[in-house]
């Protein structure tokens, strides 16, 4: 790569601009895309300088503020040819990361019928699969023979997005069946394309979220799917190369949300400082009132804690034990239900195994934490002469919190996604926060339940 650069930046002070387009059209796109982001300031100029097509092909795989950077700088004839050529789904994820004036100044550059195509694909919502769909496909007729469908691929196959599956529609443009090219190659040129049918047809919703349309293609291992409206017409297709990109965003996404911050629009380096700030401090307000609530719960147990000053020792202990319990299963249920391994649907299940698995940690630490009582009051009395109360104390309140915890942090997410929201909010930072304050009224009751009439 150091390589890459140091020709390139020699051709650009060289302002050698022949052998500047020849180097870049020899560069595989991916290399391309790493001199872009090794060196920004001349992304436009690499961009200018490629032949369209190889100019299309790089622009379509960077990031969604690069491209806004770039072809803000681009000439008006290349931003044409640009916009132009680039694929339907592609065209519409470029308009939809821009602000309302810059979209309308580059849908002017499209032809009447592009344009007319652009406007459909951004009237769907901003997250459903509409936005993601191109309708250059290959479709076919039941009645029509192998020897007529190769022609027709022949003939429109080149402006298709992908030729891996040819789609079945009927006269009224009904979804019937999708066949892969493959089956269509190995039969005899007189088989008609209705004995190659299987029925077999899976298939995305235009309004179905994007988030659905990643697991789907994940369980079903396609290239392609098609698209459909609710009575079942074809409207375009769905390609795994943006479907990756989606996953890739959506997990980058969740993530971020996971962290205790908004997700971030754009990379982390070049993300505005105060924006960054703006996107991280309102979550850091929420928890720092939740824990403010930490105080407020001390203060109830004030008395129990100036009679046994020895329960504050063991504070820090309880809570984040709890905390980590509930981070750990908050953390991974997000990631079941982002994989399509769980559904609210399954609940009851979670619950059941929260119980089980929170009890069998909340044991373990629990032991752990009156063994090191134990071990310590052989060694000085720090403890008192009750010891063995302040170690059941311990004990019995880690198996309370842990399992508290793990029952919140597995739960919390299913709730939310119920309620329609994302269940990435249901963070680790606010799990644990949520357990601290409930932690330390699980403690403290346990203490009084187990020390009373003796230390308290």
């Amino acid at each position: 790569m150091n390589e890459m650069v140091e020709q390139i930046e020699l051709l650009l002070e060289q302002e050698n601009n022949k052998q500047l387009k020849e180097y870049l059209n020899n560069l595989n796109i991916s290399d391309v895309e790493e001199l872009i982001g090794e060196l920004p300031e001349h992304g436009p100029r690499f961009i200018e300088t490629l032949s369209l097509n190889r100019a299309v092909n790089v622009f379509r795989i960077l990031d969604s503020p690069t491209q806004e950077r770039i072809i803000k700088k681009l000439s008006g004839q290349k931003v044409a040819d640009l916009i132009n050529a680039l694929p339907p789904d592609d065209r519409t994820a470029l308009f939809s990361e821009l602000h309302g004036d810059a979209v309308k100044t580059l849908i002017l550059h499209l032809s009447p019928d592009d344009r007319k195509e652009a406007l459909s694909l951004l009237g769907y919502e901003e997250e459903s699969v509409g936005r993601l769909m191109t309708p250059d496909y290959i479709a076919v007729k039941k009645n029509w023979d192998v020897t007529r469908v190769l022609s027709h691929i022949r003939r429109y196959g080149k402006n298709s997005e992908t030729i891996d599956v040819i789609y079945v529609i009927d006269e009224n443009g009904v979804l019937l069946d999708d066949i892969r090219i493959r089956e269509i190659l190995l039969v005899k040129p007189e088989t008609k394309v209705s004995d190659l049918m299987d029925g077999r047809l899976i298939s995305l919703s235009a309004s179905d979220p994007q988030e659905e349309a990643i697991n789907i293609f994940r369980m079903n291992n396609r290239v392609a799917l098609p698209v459909v409206d609710n009575e079942h017409i074809l409207l375009g297709i769905v390609t795994v190369d943006d479907i990756l990109w989606i996953a890739n965003e959506e997990y980058t996404e969740d993530i971020q949300k996971i962290g205790g911050t908004e997700a971030l629009d754009e990379p982390y380096l070049d993300i505005n400082l105060f924006l960054l700030v703006k996107k991280r401090v309102g979550w850091l307000i929420i928890l720092f009132l939740g824990e403010m609530l930490t105080a407020t719960a001390m203060g109830f147990f004030e008395k129990s804690i100036e009679k046994a000053v020895v329960l504050a020792l063991f504070i820090p202990l309880i809570i984040s034990s709890g905390g980590n319990s509930g981070s750990q299963a908050s953390t991974l249920i997000i990631q079941a239900m982002a994989l399509g391994e769980v559904t609210v649907a399954d609940w009851w299940r979670v619950m059941r195994r929260e119980l089980l698995s929170g009890l069998m940690l909340g044991l373990t630490l629990g032991l752990i934490g009156f063994m090191r009582i134990y071990i310590w009051t052989m060694f000085s009395p720090i403890y008192g002469p009750h010891w063995i109360l302040v170690g059941l104390t311990v004990g019995c309140a880690l198996i309370g919190v842990v399992l508290w915890g793990s029952l919140a942090g597995s739960m919390l997410p299913l709730i939310l996604k119920k309620l329609g929201a994302d269940p990435a909010t249901s963070s680790a930072p606010f799990v644990a926060t949520l357990v601290d304050v409930t932690g330390l009224i699980i403690y403290f009751s346990i203490a009084v339940m187990i020390m009373k009439g003796v230390m308290l």
